[in-house]
């Protein structure tokens, strides 16, 4: 049986986290200007549902990588609050795990635009 009063709980403990994360994380921060921008972007050039279905989806996983990133980095500075090699090997991969997933956006991101910016101009030659 789904216990519903826990599940409500632990929702409610995910919400506070993503609350935390917008608003004490500048790089989040930083995200979520991103992700508006092209929301907007995408809005003005009328991107198609495909191409929305595929920008939510990059989008989510930038902010999902840095929860993960964030929460990693939290709990390394908990466990080992000095300088360690290990836990900055630690904490520079987490981080390596939010470059690559913001760098597979960014390149959806001109893959979907470009498209649908040349499409939209029908340049010939």
């Amino acid at each position: 049986m789904i216990n519903v009063r826990k599940m409500l709980r632990s929702f409610g403990y995910a919400v506070e986290g993503v609350v935390a994360l917008f608003r004490y994380e500048n790089n989040a921060r930083f995200h979520l200007l991103a992700a508006l921008v092209v929301v907007i972007a995408g809005i003005i050039i009328g991107l198609t549902y495909l191409d929305w279905v595929i920008i939510v989806i990059v989008i989510g996983g930038v902010w999902a990588a840095e929860a993960f990133n964030t929460a990693i980095e939290k709990l390394c500075d908990v466990v080992s609050p000095g300088i360690h090699p290990q836990i900055k090997a630690i904490k520079d991969l987490a981080a390596a795990g939010v470059l690559i997933m913001a760098g597979t956006a960014a390149l959806t991101g001109v893959i979907i635009f470009g498209k649908a910016i040349i499409t939209s101009f029908s340049f010939t030659f």
